[in-house]
């Protein structure tokens, strides 16, 4: 059935955890783009046909209109597959820039490896962008997505995380399963992350 691909991929995309990423399927992107290219080619063909015939579609619709048709429809249908499966793919990318950080090696290994190259190179692109914007207008947009009751919090070391991190004017060690009062501005990269856990109550 002509547009079975298409409807597979966006089922595929759809079966996935809201907001996260599942590895590209590349193979069933490729089909998707090979039904395009057929119907395109079946209604190419048929077209000529149809003039060739002199065949005037205004009042006589035979079966080589009607395949022409379904083909076009088809082809159609597909694309707009293709284009959703990328778009919303380009949706999560962009919304980690937001949450993990602007920059490549921020992201946990095992999101970097369901991206593709042009992925990462969109990811960087945008980071870049928001980067630039954020250095002219002097504000980092990426702190505080949440008014904070308090500017301090109270964190748990959860991941592993580099030694002698500079904090303030300090250097901070931080264990795992060692607890901190820092500044949510300088906690929430971490925990966004996955790397500290903010403690309430």
């Amino acid at each position: 059935m002509y547009g079975r691909k298409g409807y597979q991929l966006v089922k595929d995309f759809a079966s996935g955890e809201k907001g996260q990423l599942k590895p590209f399927n590349s193979k069933l992107f490729d089909e998707t783009i090979e039904e395009c290219e057929q119907n395109h080619s079946l209604m190419q063909s048929l077209m000529i046909k149809m003039q060739q015939e002199g065949l005037d579609v205004s009042n006589n619709r035979n079966a080589d209109y009607y395949g022409t048709l379904v083909h076009h429809l088809s082809l159609i249908r597909n694309k707009r597959c293709l284009m959703a499966y990328v778009h919303n793919r380009a949706e999560i990318v962009r919304d980690l820039a937001w949450t993990v950080g602007l920059l490549l090696p921020q992201l946990p290994p095992e999101i970097q490896e369901k991206l593709t190259t042009l992925e990462k190179d969109y990811f960087k692109n945008h980071s870049s962008a928001l980067k630039s914007y954020m250095g002219k207008a002097g504000i980092d947009l990426n702190v505080d997505m949440v008014p904070p009751k308090d500017p301090y919090i109270k964190v748990r070391v959860v991941g592993d995380i580099e030694q002698g991190i500079m904090m303030g004017d300090k250097a901070t060690n931080f264990a795992r399963h060692s607890m901190h009062f820092l500044k949510r501005t300088d906690a929430e990269p971490y925990i966004a992350r996955g790397q500290m856990e903010e403690l309430t109550g």
